[in-house]
This record gives structure tokens, C-alpha cells and sequence, in this order.
């Protein structure tokens, strides 16, 4: 009788563990493209895409309110040989949206922004320097896709792929555009990728102050290089523990992975690009995840995740 109390109760936490994390609400933004980057300020939220020609920022409820233009062109998406490939987004400490290019086509993705979000004044980035030293200490294939703020330092991701099976996150100055010859830079390693036929490529970043976890979206797609897409196949979250008592480990695995599809079947043929958190309490987090399914499109997933 002891052994069958014993395994009710656990079924029954391990229900209501999985049952703490839910799929909240989908918000559908059919006339802005490829959202590759999402980030939480002062009640406003703010996206932007890969082939997007402007910054698109929504309230609190995923209302649209403002925008911000970055680029003119007369197409509703930036052409594939041209565009800057903006794929990552985060809040500076002195409270400036940073962008960054992915670097993967020269010179045309070794481009950034540094805006105020709220007058609204832009300065261009060019990233050369950062982007070519990067190559320099070892990664083969620049491809980056997430980024943000840790205290007192800039976290960013590197992608890989199927013919480049490296993830990193790369650690350096909290304002290293603005040296970027002496920024320095620390290269991990990041999970681990034993399945020969798919590749988990990681993509946005997220920094909980409350915890120290590093929040990381991970994607995989049938693509070889880090200029193509692919089919588009499962979406995951992984989360660092102290990520702060890492900064300089030469490798890193997840402690926690999370399976999308697992809490909601509706995260099923989602690329799920970035994250940024909304709220937080001792236990949960309330996260924002945007979507870019390569169709003109994009979508948003407001997610209740456990923290158990």
C-alpha cells in the first residue's frame, strides 16, 4: 500500500508539474516577415526580422502601436542577396535596443543598430572588426542569431548547422561595438548534438536577473550552410543554471531541455527564433517566443513555464 501512495503521489506532481507550464496565448502577425528577434522594455515589446524593413513595436497585450523604420525598399521584404539578416535584438545596460547582423554574407550582414527606444534615434553599426576576429579565434562560420545582456558582460549565439555542427555563446564586453579590436572574447561550447541526421541550432537568448538561468531557444532545420533555410523540424527551450560562474567554462550543456510540443502540440512546425521574458515570480516564468516559418508571416506564443 505504502509503494501505491508512493507512485499516486508522484504521478500526480508529475501531472501537476506538466500541467504548470502552459501555452497561454498564439498571436498571429500575418503582414510582418520572418520575426527573428523579440524583446521585453518598459511595457512595450519589440520585434524585428530578418527581411523586415522595420522594428514593429506592441503593448503589453500584443497590441500593435508603434514602429520604427530601419530600412527603405520598395518590397515588403528585404531581398535574400541584400538584406542585413537583423537577427538578434536585446537591451543594453544604459537601456538601448542593440541589433545585430548574423554575419554570414559580406558585407551586407556584418550590420547592427544602436537605438533609443524612446526617442528613437538610430546609429548604424558596422560590425567588420568584431565579426572577422570572431572567425579568427575559431568559429569557421559566423551565424549569429541570439543575444543579451548578462551583468556586465554581452552574451551572443552562433549558430550551426548540419555540414557546421557548432553552437556557441560567445562571452565579451557589455559594449564591445564600441572596441570591437580589444573586446575580449570567450568561446563555449554549446550542448551537445550526437544525432548524425538533425542538428539542434540554437537561436534567441534570454537573461533572468532573479535566477542567473540563461534561457535559450534551439530549433532544427534541414539546412547545410548558415545562409539557407530548411525544413523546418521541432523547437526547444534550454536553460543554464549560474550561468554568471560560467563565463569562462569551455563548454556548456542545457540542465534543463524542454520539448515545445510536449507542453502545447500547437508548438508543432514552429521555428521558434527568440525568447524574452514578461514576467517572472518564484515560480514561473511568463515568456514571450516568436516564430518565423519562412512564409511571410509570424507568430507569437505567450508561454507559462514552470520553474520546477
Amino acid at each position: 500500500m505504502r509503494i501505491l501512495s508512493f507512485l499516486i503521489a508522484f504521478l500526480s506532481f508529475t501531472c501537476n508539474t506538466k500541467n504548470n507550464s502552459q501555452l497561454e496565448n498564439i498571436q498571429r502577425l500575418p503582414s510582418y516577415p520572418s520575426a527573428s528577434g523579440v524583446e521585453y522594455f518598459n511595457n512595450h515589446i519589440y520585434i524585428i526580422g530578418d527581411d523586415a524593413k522595420y522594428i514593429l513595436i506592441l503593448d503589453s497585450n500584443l497590441a500593435i502601436k508603434d514602429s520604427i523604420a530601419l530600412y527603405s525598399f520598395p518590397e515588403t521584404k528585404i531581398p535574400k542577396a541584400t538584406k542585413p539578416d537583423i537577427e538578434s535584438i536585446t537591451i543594453t545596460a544604459d537601456n538601448k535596443l542593440l541589433l545585430l547582423g548574423s554575419g554570414s554574407l559580406i558585407p551586407y550582414r556584418n550590420a547592427g543598430w544602436l537605438i533609443d527606444p524612446i526617442s528613437k534615434q538610430k546609429d548604424s553599426l558596422r560590425l567588420d572588426s568584431f565579426y572577422n576576429r570572431l572567425k579568427a579565434n575559431g568559429i569557421d562560420e559566423i551565424n549569429i542569431e541570439g543575444l543579451c545582456h548578462i551583468p556586465g558582460y554581452m552574451a551572443i549565439t552562433n549558430r550551426g548547422n548540419k555540414s557546421y555542427r557548432k553552437n556557441m555563446l560567445i562571452i565579451t564586453k557589455k559594449d564591445f561595438w564600441t572596441n570591437q579590436s580589444n573586446a575580449p572574447i570567450s568561446l563555449i561550447h554549446l550542448g551537445i548534438n550526437t544525432d548524425s541526421t538533425v542538428f539542434n541550432g540554437v537561436s534567441g537568448l534570454a537573461y533572468s536577473a532573479k535566477t542567473d538561468k540563461l534561457l535559450i531557444t534551439v530549433s532544427t532545420e534541414d539546412t547545410r550552410n548558415n545562409v539557407d533555410d530548411g525544413t523546418i523540424g521541432k523547437s526547444y527551450l534550454w536553460i543554464v543554471d549560474n550561468i554568471s560562474a560560467k563565463k569562462k567554462w569551455k563548454a556548456i550543456n542545457p540542465n534543463t531541455i524542454i520539448d515545445l510540443e510536449e507542453i502545447d502540440p500547437r508548438f508543432k512546425g514552429q521555428k521558434i527564433e527568440s525568447v524574452c521574458i514578461l514576467q517572472e515570480d518564484e515560480n514561473s516564468f511568463r515568456l514571450l517566443l516568436a516564430a518565423d516559418n519562412d512564409n511571410g508571416s509570424s507568430t507569437l506564443f505567450t508561454l507559462s513555464l514552470s520553474k520546477d
